[in-house]
């Protein structure tokens, strides 16, 4: 019998200020290199996809989040380039301790504000689709396929 398809999960982070986003640019990356993108990385063995989002909202911008105070905004099933697929569960915070600053200045050289309305220009494609997606109430979608 075959091993069952398995595939990576990755939670993204929707940090919400009234009607602004905290992004941050990628710096030094393989893939967007200096476009901004949402907090986030990979689930790791054992925790939630709420834990993991804690754990990136520390490691990335410094800041403390609850799980209580997180809520599922989109779901995307990723397909890459390569052929590569993976799940990524997107939340959104209101709620935090801490002014988000930049954590890991190895990754992202700015983390700034930006109004819904006016994502920047250089906003990773998918996060853009992302962005799309929840401004119509559309809370899964699938992207690369």
């Amino acid at each position: 019998m075959s091993e069952r398809f398995r595939m990576p999960v990755f939670a993204g982070l929707i940090l919400k200020r009234g009607n602004e986003v905290c992004l941050l640019r990628r710096a030094n990356a393989k893939l967007h290199d200096g476009f901004y993108a949402v907090a986030g990385g990979g689930v790791d063995g054992g925790e939630t996809v709420a834990q993991a989002n804690v754990r990136e909202a520390s490691e990335e911008l410094g800041i403390t989040l609850k799980p209580e105070d997180l809520k599922v905004v989109h779901v995307l099933h990723v397909k890459t380039e390569k052929g590569d697929e993976y799940i990524n569960f997107f939340m959104e915070a209101c709620k935090w301790q801490g002014e988000p600053s930049i954590m890991e200045p190895h990754k992202c050289d700015d983390a700034a504000w930006f109004s819904l309305d006016q994502l920047p220009q250089n906003l990773m494609p998918m996060h853009k689709h992302v962005f799309n997606m929840i401004n119509q109430g559309i809370i899964y979608s699938e992207y690369g396929w």
